[in-house]
């Protein structure tokens, strides 16, 4: 039987500059503030909701149906919706997949997840590409602009901004069979489970910890190697956090960094991270690995990056990665040690399988530094 049509309320969509963009309420009826993003994945709109580095957003969604597939329980990378809220072109309350439990309405409202349809979303995306990343807010409830705009003066900016607590476990807690090869430490900054997927199904026993966690406590685990996690927010203002690192880089264990955890590293060794204009959010980003001189379609999501420059004067890094659409860096590896890290996310859920190698070489380092050292007679 058909869906029976149902009249949607007015929404507004007001941007940081006084921007104004009319259309129909969808999900829960309230109001939602954060920074505008876009993501130009086409599918996958439950994982990109489920990402906790999507935590403090608002996104943009390009596929001009969203919702189309239902909601399927076990398609998520974290315990629930991240997004502060979502604008779509296209709001789908039917699905068509018979393997859904239920409608992405059911599931905004589940999570008072505020959205906003029927408006222009190649028009949005091009007015933030043009103008940078800024606040917006989402409102269904009010739509008095002069009100509205009070309460998005009142929205912290993104940049010098720690989110990671907000997404980090409060309890560390162990993923994998505890018969595997390979125990490795992952600090949690908002990791996203498919991560952890991949690292289980290549022999590691992992234990996930909260991201305010001491090096002694880490290493009462007796690790093999340490994953540094993705996660929202700014890293620079990450002190804490990036102490921590560069104790562990000192270590001499393999690392392994992705996302936030890339740039976190990169703090740690003096490069230091910079807001873009509009991040790069989606499943289609083209990367080079220098190493090997393979290009690569990645998955990727992040609104900051690491200075090139800083790298120049840094002896004992090399980059192995770049960005071959705007030339930013990608991926890093210590000359000295075990350490490496990309920007993109190799588990790419949803994305391309392109990346995943890195894995095996992050369990390559693994074996080799368990292999213990012949003495010389």
């Amino acid at each position: 039987m058909p869906l029976k049509y149902q009249p949607k309320q007015k929404a507004i969509l007001l941007l940081e500059d006084g921007k104004v963009f009319e259309g129909k309420a969808a999900g829960k009826i309230g109001i939602a503030t954060g920074e505008i993003c876009f993501n130009t994945g086409m599918s996958g709109y439950q994982e990109i909701f489920t990402d906790p580095s999507y935590f403090g957003q608002i996104i943009i969604m390009n596929n001009v149906h969203v919702g189309n597939y239902g909601i399927e329980e076990t398609e998520v990378e974290s315990d629930s919706i991240k997004i502060s809220g979502m604008v779509c072109k296209k709001f789908n309350t039917g699905y068509s997949r018979v393997r859904a439990q239920k409608s992405l309405q059911e599931y905004f409202e589940k999570d008072s997840i505020v959205a906003i349809s029927d408006v222009d979303t190649r028009a949005i995306v091009r007015y933030i590409r043009d103008k940078g990343a800024m606040n917006c807010v989402i409102s269904s409830e009010n739509t008095n602009i002069d009100e509205l705009k009070k309460i998005l003066a009142k929205v912290p900016k993104m940049e010098g901004l720690e989110l990671s607590s907000k997404v980090s476990t409060k309890k560390a807690y162990e993923f994998g069979s505890s018969e595997n090869k390979f125990r490795v430490a992952v600090l949690d900054f908002g990791v996203k489970k498919n991560i952890l997927r991949c690292l289980a199904e290549r022999g590691c026993f992992l234990k996930v910890f909260p991201m305010k966690t001491s090096l002694a406590e880490l290493n009462d685990f007796n690790p093999d190697g340490f994953m540094l996690a993705n996660g929202p927010g700014d890293p620079g203002v990450m002190k804490d956090e990036i102490a921590l690192i560069k104790q562990i880089v000192e270590l001499g264990k393999p690392v392994f960094g992705i996302c936030l955890g890339h740039q976190l590293l990169a703090e740690s060794q003096g490069i230091k991270t910079h807001k873009m204009h509009a991040g790069h959010r989606g499943i289609n980003h083209p990367v080079k690995n220098i190493i090997s001189g393979k290009c690569e379609v990645t998955s990727q999501n992040h609104g900051f990056s690491i200075k090139a420059d800083d790298i120049k004067n840094n002896p004992n890094i090399e980059i192995t990665h770049i960005n071959l659409n705007d030339k930013t860096i990608e991926g890093i590896r210590l000359k000295n040690k075990p350490v490496f890290s990309v920007q993109h996310h190799p588990e790419a859920c949803p994305g391309p399988y392109d990346s995943r190698y890195l894995f095996d070489e992050f369990v390559g380092m693994l074996k080799k530094s368990k292999v213990p050292v012949l003495e010389k007679k």
